[in-house]
């Protein structure tokens, strides 16, 4: 029997305030460089038009770094993946014209990705902590700007169950940490010092709406009632109980994303459960949907940490998938600022 050949896909991941590249042989990561644009944090939030000159600044030293950690040349790469949305316009128009010069000067083909089933198909990459998931499986996607239930029926089949109707579950997390006076990006900065506090101790509610929806908008105005009122009181009140609050304002983000997903899982019968995206990373929200898993007899998957933010292997392992099935996409593509999971280019 003749061996398959390896198949290699250089990823593209420009949606928003990340420059990524990677290689991936097959399912296997071979190279996933990154680089972060710090100069955001002045501003409490991603500022596009320094998010998109930053880019053109990082993507051609992070390329040339990515080829050299792989080991190969852009020759033997078989094809080209890239973001093409949904983020914020000037961010993908960076990667899809680099994307689309490198494919012209190379003669490679092109395949665009939709950054939000490449999050889900960062379960696929080899040597997973957890393995990977079989077909169908529910996946949870919270990220900055995406809260979502998707219900995966393969590598190249996906139907969005429900999803946030304001705010997404990241941008909570951020938002609230900037009222309490954390540093940008403040998800991690609440989960760290959220390790010392009581998630018990204050009370922070989230909205019952729709039968598979989330709501987010709700808990940062209560966060900022709560510390208004408080502060009146006591004008040390957030110095004071700060561990206590963020764990608080967290475990009501947690609970809200987790009971969600008990009730569609139970509802769609599904026993395979992953979460991806950047909050996928959160240490409260991993450590609850596993003791959740316990309980309910779930196959729990958790992709490693360099999987979980925005990444360029995630768009390489979801270019390979399309690879298999010969999806390509042509060089007059424009990139979309939204485009759900599921629906076709």
């Amino acid at each position: 029997m003749n061996k398959v050949a390896d198949i290699y896909i250089l990823g593209i991941e420009s949606s928003c305030d990340d420059t990524s590249i990677s290689v991936c042989r097959n399912n296997e990561v071979l190279s996933n460089i990154t680089a972060s644009q710090k100069i955001h944090s002045k501003y409490g939030g991603v500022v596009p038009e320094l998010a998109s000159r930053a880019h053109q600044e990082n993507i051609v030293p992070v390329y040339d770094e990515a080829l050299k950690e792989a080991g190969v040349t852009l020759e033997q790469i078989n094809a080209i993946a890239y973001t093409h949305g949904p983020g914020l316009l000037g961010s993908l128009l960076v990667g899809c014209s680099f994307a689309k010069s490198l494919s012209i000067a190379s003669k490679k083909p092109l395949l665009a990705i939709n950054h939000m089933e490449a999050h889900i198909l960062a379960h696929t990459a080899k040597n997973n902590p957890d393995g990977n998931p079989t077909y169908p499986y529910l996946n949870l996607t919270v990220s900055g700007g995406h809260t979502q239930l998707v219900k995966v029926k393969s590598a190249t089949e996906f139907e969005l169950i429900g999803e946030s109707i304001d705010d997404a579950a990241g941008e909570a997390f951020d938002k609230g940490a900037k009222t309490l006076g954390l540093p940008y990006p403040g998800g991690p900065h609440i989960d760290k010092t959220a390790k010392k506090g009581d998630p018990l101790k204050y009370t922070f509610p989230i909205p019952k709406i729709g039968e598979y929806e989330f709501s987010f908008s709700g808990i940062k105005t209560s966060l900022l009632y709560f510390l208004q009122k408080e502060s009146k009181k006591n004008e040390n009140f957030i110095t004071e109980n700060l561990e206590d609050i963020c764990a608080s304002y967290q475990h009501g983000i947690v609970s809200a994303l987790l009971k969600k997903v008990e009730y569609t899982a139970d509802k769609l019968m599904l026993d395979n459960i992953c979460v991806s995206g950047g909050v996928s990373a959160n240490s409260y929200l991993n450590e609850s949907l596993r003791k959740l898993g316990v309980k309910k007899g779930w196959n729990v998957f958790i992709p490693p940490l360099s999987l979980c933010t925005d990444n360029g292997a995630m768009i390489a392992l979801a270019g390979y998938q399309k690879y298999l099935c010969n999806s390509f996409s042509t060089i007059d593509a424009a990139p979309k600022s939204r485009w759900k999971p599921g629906v076709s280019l």
